[in-house]
């Protein structure tokens, strides 16, 4: 409870002695030094000057679940079983796994850092503490694991919606699950998903979204990187930007359950960071080369090679495009 105390205090932007700190939290000054040396482990950005202390560079905009659940649409809240946030997890997906397997029907699980965060085939999620959004939505779905193609590139369009109704726009969604601005990402997606081809299943749909990121964090991102910061100018209200963004996932999520993805196709591909473009597709050693021209009814990548227009579903499977 000291750390989330220490970042309330923090949050406003403003400096704050050690000996104050420690008064305020009843704790001693070298306590408050440990914190900070934890906090700066979690990726959170704190300036510390002699005899000024210390202070986070633009403060902290921290998630209130009292807050978001009033902001969430009416239908959404309906929808969603359980909501639960919390400081620190390994992983929001696998909040969401055990939710699902405590018999959970559909929730929402968000934190201010991931431990243990992850993307596609199997990289690591940077999650800094406090300056994006990480969460993960449960749900369950009776169409079968065979009704599910295209699920991830439906949540892509969703989260472009809701960047959409923010100002934020001319965001691209590359195969099958990023989110790009001018080339550099944005976001990602993160589907796992269980159960019968053709009875229920359960489906994790996790979103990581760039808000807020320091330059020492870009630094370590191995491909261009960018946030909402440099897009907007200012950091949106993280409450309420996670709200617009889960009241357009449940609704997508309704519409996909009742029309598969072929209703979103052609969405999809006006989006398309890769239309007509030359793309190269790498799943482990081998590789495939051609000219990226969109996706099919089932959201399977369509690329014409030089003995015709092949169709690529999901998987361990890499689109660049050619340099």
């Amino acid at each position: 409870m000291t750390m989330e105390r220490l970042l309330d205090l923090l949050s406003d932007g403003s400096f704050h002695s050690g000996r104050a700190l420690g008064e305020a939290l009843g704790v001693s000054r070298s306590a408050v030094w440990k914190q900070m040396q934890r906090l700066q482990e979690l990726g959170v950005e704190i300036y510390s000057v002699k005899g000024r202390g210390y202070r986070v560079p633009g403060g902290l905009d921290l998630l209130d679940q009292a807050h978001f659940t009033a902001l969430l649409s009416e239908p959404a809240r309906e929808r969603l079983a359980e909501i639960a946030f919390a400081p620190e997890v390994a992983s929001t997906n696998e909040v969401a796994l055990s939710a699902l397997g405590r018999g959970v029907r559909s929730g929402l699980y968000a934190a201010e850092y991931q431990s243990q965060g992850r993307g596609r085939r199997g990289r690591s999620w940077l999650s800094p503490y406090g300056s994006n959004l990480y969460f993960s939505l449960a749900w369950r779905f009776s169409a079968g694991v065979a009704g599910l193609e295209g699920l991830s590139l439906a949540v892509g369009l969703a989260i472009k919606d809701a960047l959409a109704r923010s100002g934020v726009h001319d965001i691209k969604l590359k195969w099958p699950n990023d989110l790009l601005w001018e080339g550099c990402k944005l976001g990602g997606v993160l589907i796992e998903l269980s159960g019968d081809a053709s009875g229920e299943c359960e489906v994790v749909i996790g979103v990581g979204l760039n808000v807020r990121l320091g330059h020492d964090q870009k630094q370590v991102i191995d491909q261009p990187a960018t946030d909402l910061v440099r897009l907007m100018g200012q950091a949106p209200a993280r409450n309420e930007l996670l709200a617009l963004l889960v009241d357009e996932l449940v609704a997508m999520i309704i519409r996909f359950e009742n029309a598969g993805f072929s209703s979103l196709r052609e969405r999809w591909q006006a989006a398309n960071a890769h239309h007509d473009k030359a793309v190269r597709l790498i799943a482990g050693a081998h590789e495939v080369r051609g000219i990226c021209r969109g996706v099919d009814d089932s959201g399977a990548l369509l690329v014409e090679t030089d003995t015709g227009i092949q169709a690529f579903h999901g998987g361990e499977i890499s689109v660049r495009a050619q340099e």
